[in-house]
């Protein structure tokens, strides 16, 4: 798949801010979705030489087979600094999507999206520059406060930060520790839930993050 670089990649912490908080006033947060059949995870590790390994695996949906998989390392230029990890991870995923011949109908990002101190984590930055349908899935919390989340899969509770719903506390299989769902771009939180559910019939994790994070153990 072809994709438009949007801008050039920061050198310091206020370059970085001031490119989310231009880019964030792109992000759709209501549903404008193609027919779902691809799904695509995607994850990012790292060597001791700070070379970074990005994975793309595509499965189709609903049956969520593996159809493609993409792999492009890259040196990681920017450093690690909570609340801008898109900036070290997705030039590397980038490339990893370009190498794709089947393009996503619906990302799934190791990571936050709307639930991030200025609303543009990475799933938001990816789904922007990609113009893909992107949803932030986190194994942890970063921000936000929330209700108990009761132990049956399925059962959620909204993530809120500053008095805003920013995403959703989803309990992905019975008695497991929830994740951490969010928009990234053009999809509802709604549908954001169904669509990691969907893509998560066994295990706390959907199986393109699963797959994805395989791919990019280094």
């Amino acid at each position: 798949m072809e994709i438009k670089q949007r801008h050039p990649w920061p050198q310091s912490k206020s370059e970085a801010i001031a490119i989310q908080e231009k880019l964030r006033e792109e992000t759709i947060a209501y549903d404008m979705l193609s027919p779902i059949q691809y799904v695509a995870g995607v994850d990012v590790g790292y060597d001791e030489n700070n070379i970074a390994r990005a994975a793309v695996a595509v499965l189709s949906f609903p049956t969520l087979e593996k159809v493609e998989v993409a792999i492009a390392t890259k040196l990681a230029t920017f450093p690690y600094i909570p609340g801008l990890l898109s900036f070290r991870e997705v030039p590397a995923i980038l490339d990893a999507l370009e190498k794709l011949s089947i393009t996503p109908d619906l990302l799934l990002c190791d990571g936050q999206g709307l639930a991030h101190p200025r609303r543009f984590g990475l799933a938001c930055h990816l789904g922007v520059i990609a113009n893909l349908p992107s949803i932030g899935v986190a194994k942890s919390l970063f921000i936000g406060e929330h209700d108990e989340v009761t132990p049956e899969r399925g059962s959620w509770q909204p993530l809120i930060d500053q008095g805003e719903t920013v995403g959703a506390v989803l309990r992905s299989r019975t008695g497991v520790k929830p994740i951490y769902v969010s928009i990234g771009h053009r999809i509802s939180l709604r549908s954001a839930i169904d669509y990691v559910l969907r893509c998560a019939p066994k295990y706390r994790l959907p199986e393109t993050t699963r797959m994805a994070d395989s791919l990019a153990s280094v």
